[in-house]
């Protein structure tokens, strides 16, 4: 749906493009503007401004972002880093406490539970690679990802389970 107010933007510029407008007839096209931020999963607040066709038709920081009500003006969502945690086995509550990685404090990642949303502490994940498994069978869970190894070291598949290894 974020799409859709773009390629309206798009078209507009191709449009004048095709009609014969020319960089020298204004010192620039105020719509070429993007604004930081990305269009939020859902609308959960009162938009800022109605009818909107690209981001610069909206106040401030907000976005134009279309909707099932049509486009409108919100506040951008932002993707944090990281990656969200494989859910554990079953459902998590089936409930929507967060919309976006915005609506979680700090570092949390809004992530699916298995049911609904909730803000999560992401998986953190160090640079190389884990070696193939080898030696005696492990078969416990030691680790479920990088941020929970020491130093440099990663969380690796071992023969059926998995532990905290040097990378190559």
């Amino acid at each position: 749906k974020e799409m859709r107010a773009s390629v309206v933007c798009m078209n507009v510029i191709v449009f004048l493009v095709l009609a014969g407008w020319s960089a020298e007839a204004s010192d620039a096209l105020p719509f070429l503007v993007v604004k930081n931020g990305h269009c939020p999963r859902r609308l959960t607040v009162v938009p800022s401004k109605r009818a909107c066709t690209c981001d610069t038709d909206c106040p401030g920081n907000d976005k134009c972002c279309v909707f099932d009500c049509g486009a409108v003006c919100v506040p951008p969502a932002f993707t944090k880093p990281g990656v969200c945690p494989q859910r554990k086995r079953g459902l998590g509550l089936c409930a929507e406490f967060c919309a976006n990685d915005s609506d979680c404090p700090e570092d949390e990642k809004c992530c699916f539970n298995g049911c609904g949303h909730q803000c999560t502490a992401p998986y953190t994940v160090k640079p190389g690679r884990c070696t193939r498994p080898k030696g005696t069978p492990m078969c416990a869970e030691f680790c479920y990802h990088d941020g929970q190894c020491p130093g440099e070291q990663k969380c690796c598949r071992t023969t059926c389970g998995h532990a905290c290894s040097e990378p190559c």
